[in-house]
């Protein structure tokens, strides 16, 4: 048989709508990390800053209240795995299975949470992370096999793996990436042999090069994330596209599925734990090296539920 090695070389940059897709909802969960750090060091009085190594800063985003769409608004223009540069693949294929994690996870321990405002928090914030999964699951090409599916997703598991081993410095844990590395690089080969066994059809068809893209790393966000909140914090979305927000009518679904979700707002729980922590503490709690990039979201003493809305 033979086989088209050239369809997935056509592309060799990262695709701008998925990047447009990780930047629109970056900036929704880095408000997410705001209020459950307020949480955490209102309850236990740890600092969030210390658990992520001071990678990133904790402040608002996006305010969650402004989050929740019409579900008509969460889908996305898929992508072309016989044309998409093979970091674009990994990225989708990435990302959709954290957002999964991450929607499971609040969706079903939540409830196990010992008080009623976090369980209300993660329930909340659980609905927000339903909405990029759908997002991002629907960046994915529909037309694309099951064995198809099989092959790319071991084949991300071993760019993980990698990943994490190039960039680890401990020894110990060095040694446990490099094992799972092993271990995915074999269930590669064999999703390998059933796409040649049952669908006719070679690996490179799917991953033409063989090669890993650049490597993931872990590293400071903080300045790619002061420019995306500067530039886009109030965008949200219409239908395929990113648009502000003082550019939808009024009539839009959009405000018609934020009165119906966040009303009375004293009572959204993202917006309470805020202003709890405020009414007990006199401010919020934040990690930030200067002030905030956006002058709307700077005030520590009131929590902030019109941006983006």
């Amino acid at each position: 048989m033979a086989v088209d090695l050239t369809a997935g070389l056509a592309r060799r940059e990262p695709d701008p709508g998925v990047k447009a897709a990780h930047d629109f909802a970056l900036l929704e969960d880095f408000d997410h990390l705001y209020r459950y750090a307020d949480l955490l060091e209102l309850e236990t009085g740890v600092k969030a800053e210390q658990l992520v190594g001071h990678y990133t800063e904790i402040m608002p985003g996006r305010p969650t209240i402004s989050e929740h769409r019409y579900p008509f608004d969460n889908i996305r223009f898929w992508i072309d795995n016989k044309t998409a540069a093979p970091i674009t693949k990994l990225d989708v294929a990435i990302i959709t299975a954290a957002e999964q994690q991450t929607m499971n996870y609040y969706m079903n321990v939540s409830a196990l949470y010992h008080n009623d405002i976090g369980r209300q928090l993660y329930q909340e914030i659980g609905l927000i992370e339903e909405q990029h999964v759908s997002q991002y699951g629907s960046l994915m090409d529909t037309k694309t096999t099951m064995l198809e599916c099989l092959l790319m997703h071991e084949y991300t598991e071993c760019y993980l793996y990698y990943s994490c081993y190039e960039d680890e410095t401990d020894p110990y844990i060095k040694k446990i990436w490099e094992q799972h590395f092993e271990q995915e690089v074999s269930h590669l080969h064999k999703a390998a042999e059933l796409l040649q066994k049952y669908e006719k059809k070679q690996w490179q068809q799917c991953i033409p090069d063989g090669a890993f893209p650049e490597l993931l790393k872990l590293h400071e966000n903080k300045a790619y994330i002061r420019d995306i909140l500067g530039n886009t914090v109030q965008n949200t979305s219409k239908l395929e596209e990113y648009v502000d927000v003082s550019k939808v009518p009024q009539e839009d679904v959009f405000y018609q599925f934020q009165q119906k979700l966040n009303q009375p707002v004293e009572e959204v729980p993202t917006h309470k734990v805020i202003k709890d922590y405020m009414e007990k503490k006199g401010q919020d709690y934040r990690y930030e090296d200067k002030e905030h990039p956006v002058e709307k979201l700077r005030n520590r003493t009131v929590d902030n539920t019109s941006v983006g809305r």
